[in-house]
């Protein structure tokens, strides 16, 4: 499943894909497949891009049924 929270909350930073690879010590690549929903990050690299982006695990990961 696609992540568009992370996505438009990367884009309302200001950042591109390579901008929060760098922060969070990942690459470009990496970012690119999370967002796109084929690549599922360990919790800590979930909690690098939150802190990143200033949101919190529930604004980016948890999925409400």
């Amino acid at each position: 499943m696609k992540n568009k929270r992370m996505k438009i909350a990367r884009i309302e930073c200001d950042m591109k894909q390579e901008d929060l690879a760098n922060i969070v010590g990942v690459t470009r690549q990496t970012i690119g497949l999370i967002e796109a929903g084929n690549y599922n990050p360990s919790l800590n690299l979930c909690v690098a891009i939150c802190q990143a982006l200033g949101k919190t695990l529930n604004d980016l990961f948890w999925e409400e049924k």
